[in-house]
């Protein structure tokens, strides 16, 4: 008996046609120079050795090495058995970790693509991935939708803390800039900043020897958003940016005990924050398809970037913070121009398209991920994960 993915072979609401449609017809733009992939970009990391290169995981349980610039695809390892939700590139190891639905963790050398080891320790999806090291040795940060935080040993493939204190899935990890004191004593550690679905941010000492939560933490963790948090970032005053579920990206303030001075508006989930301090300004994506550049001082929108046609997942920071990388459940990646003369530039050519003097570029079919029906719903249900 065959088997179907295609949505207009299943009854849907109006409604749902009407949002199909929609997309059909926007999944044939071109803005942001669209790079296509065949299935939904969960995750995102700059590639540290070329600023025009960004490494993504997909929901077909493949990596690869995407030049935004040239439309360059390498594929750098493909598991192939489940979705790929989390990535870390660790430069020390010149390795790319990817967290994975079957709650593995896999390390693959970047210069010859070999899977090097799986760590095994969570009980549930992998959802983040941060990458550092403590004694001049590389060590990998994992959050599971276990609830749990784990600190790797990558030398010896060993857990050397299991962290215990969010009551639902982990879905960030950030290291406070301000708290790193590396050395090759007994002493040398990090303050690790972790974020949930029980909305709660909580701090972590972090050292080889050991981890244990902020004495104030477990009494009082930051309580910035009303539901599930998505996204840290930290800038260089060593403030914190915040992404959450409640449909608002936050500026808390280091100096006023984590109290958020601005608060960006948007009108769905906001997945993804990143800094682009250099050009004063902030970019956030949210699930309504649109990545939004907002001027840090004031907090008024400069501009929506609008072109994925589905979720944005992720953003990566490129050319020095001049422009940015979106990824998408689309499966696309997207680049965009951040500075006034480019961002003036792109409101221009919408202004032109609104004008009606832009012809049409051809319907193009918005291509569905590798997953069956069913992973499909349930891969709704991890990226919505707020309650």
């Amino acid at each position: 008996m065959s088997r179907s993915n295609d949505a207009g072979h299943f009854f849907q609401t109006t409604e749902a046609l009407a949002t199909s449609e929609r997309k059909t017809a926007k999944a044939s733009n071109k803005r942001g120079k669209p790079i296509k992939l065949p299935s939904k970009i969960l995750a995102a990391r700059a590639d540290p050795d070329n600023d025009a290169c960004i490494y993504v995981a997909e929901a077909a349980g493949e990596i690869k090495r995407v030049n935004v610039d040239t439309g360059e695809v390498r594929k750098v390892f493909a598991q192939g058995v489940a979705p790929l939700p989390s990535l870390a590139i660790c430069t020390h190891s010149q390795s790319v970790f990817a967290g994975c639905w079957d709650k593995n963790i896999y390390q693959i050398r970047l210069w010859d693509r070999r899977l090097v080891r799986t760590l095994q320790g969570h009980t549930d999806f992998v959802k983040c991935l941060l990458s550092t090291t403590l004694n001049g040795k590389p060590i990998l940060v994992s959050g599971g939708a276990d609830a749990t935080i784990i600190i790797w040993d990558v030398e010896f493939s060993k857990p050397l803390h299991k962290l215990k204190g969010h009551t639902k899935s982990l879905q960030a990890l950030a290291i406070d800039p301000r708290s790193v004191y590396e050395g090759t004593g007994i002493d040398a550690g990090f303050v690790l900043f972790s974020a949930s679905s029980d909305r709660e941010i909580r701090r972590w000492h972090i050292s080889y020897c050991g981890a244990r939560e902020f004495s104030d933490s477990i009494a009082k963790p930051i309580l910035a958003h009303d539901t599930s948090v998505y996204s840290l970032c930290f800038d260089s005053e060593g403030d914190l940016w915040t992404a959450s579920a409640d449909k608002t990206a936050k500026h808390l303030v280091r100096t006023r005990d984590w109290e958020a001075d601005t608060v960006l508006p948007h009108p769905d989930f906001v997945r993804d924050v990143v800094v682009a301090e250099r050009l004063g300004v902030v970019v956030t994506a949210c699930r309504d398809e649109d990545v939004r550049v907002w001027d840090i001082a004031s907090g008024d929108l400069v501009c929506a970037f609008s072109g994925h046609f589905e979720e944005v997942t992720a953003l990566v920071l490129l050319g020095k913070g001049s422009r940015v990388a979106s990824v998408s459940i689309d499966g696309t990646i997207r680049s965009w121009g951040l500075t006034g003369q480019e961002i003036a530039s792109y409101q221009e050519e919408l202004k032109r398209e609104a004008d009606g003097l832009d012809a049409g570029e051809g319907d193009v079919q918005a291509k569905q991920g590798v997953l069956t029906a069913e992973e499909e719903a349930e891969l709704a249900e991890l990226m919505d994960d707020d309650d």
